[in-house]
């Protein structure tokens, strides 16, 4: 079991943990779970699947990286296919404050990145931020997405963002979590080829500059991101936001990485390379290599 595991675990009730045990055994536990293990979960401890996602909530908030704030806060994403990912926020020493990754957006590109194609509900432990709630709004779930917190009754993101503004007011059609393919040409080794990959999938329906991040880690493995834009603009999530999430809450740290691949057009109206690369040498990746669409 990963060490950032063992407070968190030790906490649960005794049926949870002797269900869980076998499942964070790996220390890259890929911070998910399957239908099929969410259905195991409640028959051994006789949950609901709000309970159930309450009772798992100090294990998400236990994947927080907040060397900033010291603040933990912990999400899980529901997705229609049955699978729950895990999310929590992201702090970075020696970057800008906006490349900060708040639990929600964490639980939620964690989903897309694995394939979910919609969202049911998102379980946190403190109510979500504005910042948050507008990041929410971008999802092909809508204002009827589900948000549940602890001891209130459930409310939708409608309740939550009142007279809201998103991408239907903008005449968009393909939102956050559709699938989509801009249909870049695969080119040069597996990592260029994955960063070219996450940008074809990318959202960036406002400025149309696409872009993806592939990170290669020691032992071979690979971490890829895509860019997310927001119809307000600054809840968009940087695409290497969404590898950096990915790795960690994989079990992975920042020292694994040995590379970096950054795919986006070369005509784009805004660039993600100068981000990129300062926030990845204040982690300690120098090897930063850009690639043009």
């Amino acid at each position: 079991m990963h060490s950032r595991f063992h407070t968190a675990f030790s906490g649960l009730p005794g049926e949870l943990q002797t269900a869980l045990a076998p499942l964070l055994a790996d220390e890259h536990f890929p911070a998910m779970l399957s239908a099929e293990q969410v259905a195991t979960l409640q028959s051994a401890t006789q949950l609901d699947v709000d309970a159930l996602a309450f009772a798992l909530l100090p294990l998400a908030a236990a994947c927080a990286r907040t060397d900033l704030s010291h603040f933990n806060v912990g999400a899980i994403a529901r997705g229609v296919s049955g699978n729950w990912y895990f999310g929590a926020n992201m702090e970075f020493i020696g970057a800008t404050m906006q490349q900060t990754v708040h639990a929600e957006q964490s639980a939620i590109s964690h989903a897309w990145l694995r394939g979910e194609s919609a969202l049911e509900s998102v379980t946190v432990n403190y109510t979500p931020c504005g910042h948050c709630r507008q990041f929410m709004n971008e999802l092909n779930s809508g204002l009827a997405l589900r948000i549940n917190l602890p001891g209130r009754a459930p409310h939708t993101l409608g309740d939550y963002l009142p007279d809201a503004f998103g991408p239907k007011d903008l005449q968009i059609k393909t939102l956050l979590m559709d699938e989509q393919d801009h249909g870049f040409s695969p080119r040069g080794d597996a990592l260029t080829q994955a960063a070219i990959a996450a940008a074809s999938q990318s959202h960036s329906p406002y400025t149309h500059s696409p872009s993806g991040v592939a990170l290669l880690c020691r032992d071979g493995q690979i971490f890829c991101g895509r860019y997310a834009e927001n119809a307000a603009f600054n809840p968009t999530l940087p695409p290497l936001q969404g590898a950096l999430n990915l790795l960690s809450l994989s079990g992975f740290d920042y020292p694994d990485i040995t590379r970096a691949v950054l795919a986006e057009r070369a005509d784009a109206p805004l660039t993600q390379w100068d981000a990129t690369v300062a926030t990845l040498r204040a982690l300690g990746c120098e090897t930063v290599e850009r690639v043009t669409l």
